[in-house]
């Protein structure tokens, strides 16, 4: 006879602990932001460092992340954004600022990306990160090949707009159009899950 397994923690715990612990980082606190950092840190250096391709730079990007976070997490709206999505964004965008002022070209393929310590995640987390995956591939496989495309690329692969159009030869405004329409469709879709 096997023993059940003890209950899992939804999705929507995961994410109020995150939203609770950015709200309060927001009104300065440095205990939530202390949280807020061991609950995102490995997600968000996986990020940077997908984008900028060296370890060293993906470090020194993940703290001026944090120091963005500090300073403008009083700008979080719950009910606006996803919490990891709203920190991803700020992640990436100043990962590709790095990557601009450096002169690098496009992102380093995660085949040739270099090695991570590994800070895997409890396999709680893994199971409940997995359903939000799941949940996050069936939508985007929802959208037209143009707008799931380029939003993978975007967001998988670190390619900015202008990559990204001048990859598929259209206008970036084009481009930057079938981004926002596909992240419209699919945030409407994982609001109706």
């Amino acid at each position: 006879m096997t023993t059940p397994l003890p209950p899992q923690p939804t999705n929507d715990a995961a994410r109020a602990k995150l939203v609770e612990a950015l709200v309060a980082t927001g009104a300065e606190d440095r205990a939530a932001f202390a949280t807020l950092y061991q609950l995102t840190n490995a997600k968000l250096f996986g990020v940077c460092l997908r984008i900028c391709g060296d370890r060293g730079a993906a470090e020194d990007v993940l703290n001026e992340v944090y120091l963005t976070i500090w300073r403008r997490a009083g700008a979080f709206e719950p009910g606006r954004a996803s919490p990891i999505s709203w920190l991803a964004t700020i992640a990436r965008n100043r990962a590709i600022d790095w990557r601009r002022s450096a002169g690098r070209g496009s992102a380093v393929p995660l085949e040739n990306a270099p090695d991570v310590a590994d800070d895997a995640p409890s396999a709680e987390d893994r199971l409940v990160q997995g359903e939000a995956d799941t949940r996050l591939h069936l939508c985007l496989d929802q959208l037209d090949d143009k707008q799931g495309g380029a939003i993978r690329s975007a967001f998988f692969g670190g390619l900015t707009y202008a990559e990204l159009a001048e990859r598929d030869a259209v206008p970036l405004g084009t481009m930057k159009s079938w981004v926002r329409r596909g992240l419209q469709r699919l945030k409407d879709c994982l609001r109706d899950d």
